[in-house]
């Protein structure tokens, strides 16, 4: 492994594991103090900077050098977080300033996480992707594991102002790793045009893929079902299948699944990853299935681990993909769409889950999802597109 895929690796953990420690933090130092309308101004205020930015976030990891935008992104979030963190130390939680604060945190993931896919493929040779993405995918599901954990440990024995220090700590030293990055040069010779024109070239782009429009918004109807699911799974879960003990085990045992599907993505004989994909994605219909019927635990846990073992093998061959299939100068244009749909899709199931189980009851709900889930995501599969492979890409050269 060369030492710009080493640095790659390293930096983009420590921003995976910075990520996983915000939600928690904030979570426990607003609702110890406040109330639960006060937690969702703070969360709010950090999601819709992330909706609004991210189409102009997609322009500048196409228009200026991926590692300096991921830099900038870093650093502003490493700020954002050392200032939350000396405003929880200095006293009483101030909702407005911790609002402000994450809208900020807020910019930064929108600028950062276009410009992070890029910058694997500006750094990573074609044939190696699947391989650095599988495993920058066990360094995110270990940071989701590992964040929580910690931000509750400091906050119990020291405080949730030094666990947003720690984040900030994190998010400099993944600045300081991928700020020096060697990528390889931007093609030349293009004349560059104002934003909206840049806008709708990237969108023009994504139109010329169908197969990426299609997996975009059935990933979409996937992150929905998602939202649906960890709001009504834990309610079924306590009230039909043993308690709050048999949530935390068939969790456990998804988390596991992740872990286990994004390790064996680099190592499965996949020889269409886009059927991968798809399959992957479609899997989420097994645990909604099983909730909805109140299946036995062993049996729900079982189709909540195959469901997130099909998305971690997901995960890497996607991003692989689109890397090898969008051409470089529009991939963070193209990609921000992507993100989008899926920042926008969870919440949303998120929010309606209540409304829609207290109007039809709990199982309606997740056995549409479910058929929708599947229906979409192996729909994609009818494609021509889906079924052709994609062109090897020549290794680019460092500089």
């Amino acid at each position: 492994m060369t030492s710009p895929i080493r640095r790659l690796l390293v930096g983009r953990t420590f921003a995976a594991l910075a990520s996983a420690l915000i939600p928690t933090t904030l979570t426990l130092a607003v609702v110890g103090t406040g109330s639960a309308g006060d937690l969702g101004i703070v969360l709010a205020s950090e999601l819709l900077p992330m909706l609004l930015l991210l189409p102009v976030a997609g322009v500048a990891a196409d228009r200026f050098p991926a590692r300096r935008v991921v830099l900038a992104a870093d650093l502003v979030r490493a700020a954002a977080q050392a200032a939350t963190g000396l405003l929880l130390l200095a006293g009483p939680v101030h909702i407005g300033a911790l609002a402000a604060l994450a809208a900020v945190t807020g910019a930064g993931v929108a600028f950062g996480n276009p410009s992070a896919r890029t910058l694997v493929a500006a750094v990573v040779p074609a044939p190696d992707r699947l391989k650095v993405n599988a495993r920058l995918g066990v360094a995110g599901g270990l940071a989701q594991i590992a964040g929580p954990a910690a931000a509750g440990a400091m906050m119990l024995a020291l405080g949730a102002g030094w666990s947003s220090l720690l984040t900030a700590a994190l998010f400099a030293g993944s600045a300081l790793t991928l700020g020096g990055l060697r990528t390889a040069p931007a093609p030349g010779g293009r004349i560059r045009a104002g934003f909206g024109a840049e806008l709708r070239e990237g969108w023009a782009e994504a139109r010329r893929h169908p197969w990426f429009l299609a997996n975009v918004l059935a990933h979409g109807v996937w992150h929905l079902a998602a939202g649906l699911l960890l709001t009504l799974g834990p309610l079924i879960a306590v009230e039909s299948l043993g308690g709050a003990t048999s949530w935390v085990v068939i969790a456990q045992v998804g988390t596991a699944g992740l872990l286990a599907g994004v390790w064996a993505a680099g190592r499965l004989p996949i020889r269409r990853p886009l059927h991968g994909v798809a399959v992957g994605a479609a899997a989420q219909a097994l645990p909604l299935a099983a909730f909805a019927l109140r299946l036995p635990v062993g049996v729900t846990a079982a189709a909540y681990f195959a469901a997130m073992f099909g998305l971690g093998v997901l995960s890497p061959l996607w991003e692989t993909e689109m890397q090898r299939r969008i051409p470089l100068e529009a991939l963070g244009r193209v990609g921000s769409f992507d993100t989008l749909i899926s920042f926008a899709a969870r919440p949303l199931g998120l929010a309606v889950a209540a409304p829609l189980a207290a109007a039809t009851g709990t199982a309606a709900p997740l056995l549409v999802a479910a058929v929708l889930s599947a229906a979409a995501n192996l729909g994609v599969l009818l494609l021509p597109d889906v079924r052709r492979q994609a062109k090897r890409e020549p290794v680019p050269v460092l500089q």
